[in-house]
């Protein structure tokens, strides 16, 4: 018999690489052009992940997503830039600067959608699209502050002017109303005065019979003008000058009265 060598080739066995299963975040700033002519930098963040599907098939696994996702993207977030540069480029365009702020969670819906449908091919899922920021133009930006402060300080100027308004008419109201009422207890002082004197020289006369009525007011006249010098002298600052302002003047005023408001015709009769 002959012997013979038999030789066992163990099995070669090479390590490839690893593909995480971590979710990933990939921030992405795309400058781009609104419908209005102005230069934004539009910041998305991508939060995405290989799909974790590693069944096995006749002992190897040619078509699972983790297969996929090392062999058939050499830079997946590269990719996923292209991407999101191609169709933000494309949705920003169709919207002015004050929508794009407005519809930024619209945008980011239909980002996901389209990265979504690009990406489950290579093996990846897309968990979510984040708008994180909008830059417009340094200048435009300063300009935008500008109209708005300029807007806001017109509504101040004519919520100023309304509160300067109200605040004139409303005093023209009080003063209007402030001299109706001076005027009506001046009108009732002079009423009480012409009363008072009225029933003064009726009461003199009657007491004393030989004393005629316009004797009488003279002689209230007379009364009046020391009351008022008196008054004058205990007010040391006053400056009433009157002239000529002898006791004599009082029967030449009390006939200066009598003829304005009588007339000279009647200077002979009752005053009252």
């Amino acid at each position: 018999t002959q012997s013979t060598w038999d030789f066992l080739v163990p099995c070669v066995y090479a390590h490839a690489g690893s593909v995480s299963l971590r979710v990933k975040q990939l921030a992405v700033d795309v400058e781009t052009k609104t419908q209005d002519n102005v230069f934004i930098t539009f910041q998305v963040s991508i939060q995405y992940k290989v799909l974790d599907d590693s069944s096995k098939q006749d002992g190897y696994p040619p078509s699972t997503n983790v297969f996929k996702a090392y062999y058939s993207l050499s830079d997946p977030a590269h990719q996923l830039k292209s991407y999101v540069f191609n169709n933000v480029r494309n949705q920003i365009p169709s919207y002015t600067l004050d929508d794009v702020f407005l519809a930024k969670e619209t945008i980011a819906k239909a980002l996901k959608d389209d990265l979504e449908a690009e990406m489950n091919q290579f093996g990846f899922t897309i968990i979510q699209t984040l708008v994180t920021d909008i830059q417009p133009d340094h200048t435009v930006k300063t300009s935008m502050n500008a109209i708005n402060a300029a807007q806001r300080q017109r509504v101040a100027a004519v919520d100023k002017g309304e509160a300067e308004k109200i605040s004139v008419v409303k005093q023209a109201e009080a003063d209007a109303e402030a001299k109706r009422l001076s005027g009506v207890g001046l009108a009732e002082q002079r009423k009480a005065v012409i009363m008072g004197l009225k029933e003064s020289i009726d009461s003199f006369s009657q007491t004393n019979k030989e004393i005629t009525q316009k004797e009488a007011m003279e002689l209230l006249l007379l009364n009046q003008y020391f009351d008022t010098m008196k008054d004058m002298a205990a007010n040391s600052k006053g400056s009433t000058l009157f002239v000529p302002h002898t006791p004599n003047m009082v029967k030449e005023f009390g006939k200066q009265v009598r003829e304005g408001v009588m007339g000279p015709a009647n200077l002979t009769s009752d005053p009252f």
